[in-house]
């Protein structure tokens, strides 16, 4: 019989090997042979007697627990067997916390040993109180957007209004006494950078794997990184494929919105922020592709996680505030969700992998490639958005045209694109020498200097 997450083979003992009922005790358990070979052959242990009493006395005194010591006999040869149970607090070995993972054993360190000695307490890093921030350093409007969401999903009552800014945190369970949770901070602060350097999205557009052409880091509270990143994709990064309809015009984006969606909510919620590495989204020409740092639940596969499977958050706080105004589902199927998006836009299905996280790969279909670029990014910003800023800036100078004193703010739903896509477009009719501001921010207007076509 082979070794296996929970059974391990040694020839002889070594006071080394407490190690390994270290590893076994912090994970599901197991049993270490002693006297079989990696084969699992019995190969005899002269001093089973010995050791038969010598071991438990080792362990206790040692790693402060008890295990079963059996001697055990095949073809007249002894051996022994040490059962050790799965404990419900972390064990440690002079110091060190020892954990079995497949059919090896690993030292936990960084991040890997805090998570693990927080799941032995029942904990999250989500769910930890933190003294460094009270409920005034809290975005006002992060908080009031929140409401509004959780009222337009009918998943909290309209009274919410009424509730003050620590009643309705207290009634989403993000405070622990009088101290904000991590959560708290992650969804509302609008810098959770002060918390923990990496908790925010990288964007960047490739030509190839080594040439960012630009980017751009989406910060601020998650709400508004959820919102900003989407925001971003579609008006910024990703090229529309044009038709007509009779005389109406149709955008066709080589990704559903609704996927796009999906994919950067969960990347939010179950990213792994005590690693301190940005959520990053790589855009190609023929695709996009999104990492989230993070790990698996224990005892998942990435096969688990790609079928039928129960919600188990990586920041249960965090995903049930994501739950109250309909960003998340509670039931797993974030992944479900994105495949049937594609598969109703007639997009290509996603690919996904893990590799120190989840990637999610969305590929576009043949006819949002561009066929000179062979599948790489165009050698321009301007030219891969040549169609949709064509469209937006050529609406974009009517309304100037019209009414010179036009904010950001007022465009924004003339145009059905957010403030931040406004400001983009503006800079670059501006750049271009189209347009110029005259007089303050907050009290000049813009001249287009274009004519009209």
């Amino acid at each position: 019989m082979p070794e296996s997450h929970n059974t391990e083979y040694k020839r002889s003992w070594r006071d080394e090997y407490l190690k390994w009922i270290c590893g076994f005790a912090n994970a599901e358990g197991g049993v270490l042979h002693i006297g079989r070979d990696d084969e699992g052959n019995v190969v005899g242990l002269p001093d089973a007697q010995r050791l038969l009493e010598e071991i438990p006395n080792k362990v206790r005194d040692l790693l402060g627990m008890m295990v079963d010591v059996q001697l055990k006999q095949e073809a007249g040869k002894d051996y022994l067997e040490i059962h050790v149970e799965a404990y419900p607090s972390p064990i440690s070995y002079k110091g060190q916390y020892h954990y079995r993972s497949g059919s090896t054993k690993q030292e936990l360190k960084g991040a890997a040993l805090d998570r693990f000695l927080l799941r032995k307490q029942g904990q999250t890093w989500d769910n930890l109180p933190t003294p460094r921030f009270a409920l005034g350093d809290l975005s006002p409007a992060a908080l009031q957007h929140f409401r509004q969401l959780a009222i337009k999903s009918q998943r909290l009552p309209t009274r919410i209004t009424d509730l003050s800014d620590a009643e309705l945190l207290e009634k989403l369970r993000l405070l622990d006494g009088d101290q904000l949770k991590h959560a708290a901070v992650l969804l509302f602060h609008p810098d959770p950078e002060a918390l923990l350097l990496g908790a925010c999205v990288k964007i960047g557009y490739f030509r190839s794997h080594s040439d960012l052409i630009f980017h751009d880091l989406i910060e601020g509270d998650a709400f508004t990184q959820v919102e900003k990143t989407l925001d971003f994709l579609m008006n910024k990064y990703l090229r529309a494929m044009i038709s007509y309809r009779g005389l109406q015009r149709h955008e066709t984006f080589p990704i559903p919105r609704a996927a796009l969606r999906e994919a950067i909510i969960n990347a939010v919620a179950h990213k792994e922020y005590t690693r301190q590495t940005p959520i990053q989204i790589s855009v190609y020409a023929d695709r996009v592709m999104i990492w989230n740092p993070g790990h698996l639940p224990e005892g998942w596969t990435l096969e688990k996680l790609l079928g039928k499977h129960a919600s188990e958050p990586q920041n249960p706080n965090l995903a049930h505030a994501f739950f109250k105004c309909a960003y998340l589902e509670s039931w797993g199927r974030g992944i479900d969700l994105i495949r049937e998006a594609c598969l109703d836009h007639g997009a290509p299905e996603p690919e996904f992998r893990w590799d120190g996280g989840l990637w999610v790969e969305f590929p576009f279909g043949a006819e949002h490639v561009l066929p000179e670029t062979q599948g790489y990014l165009p050698t321009t910003q301007e030219t891969t958005q040549e169609t949709t800023q064509e469209t937006t800036e050529t609406k974009l100078l009517k309304h100037l045209r019209s009414n010179p004193q036009l904010t950001r703010k007022q465009l924004a739903p003339l145009l059905g694109i957010s403030e931040d896509g406004v400001k983009y477009h503006l800079k670059k009719l501006r750049d271009s020498g189209k347009i110029q501001r005259k007089g303050s921010t907050k009290a000049g207007y813009w001249e287009v200097i274009t004519k009209e076509r």
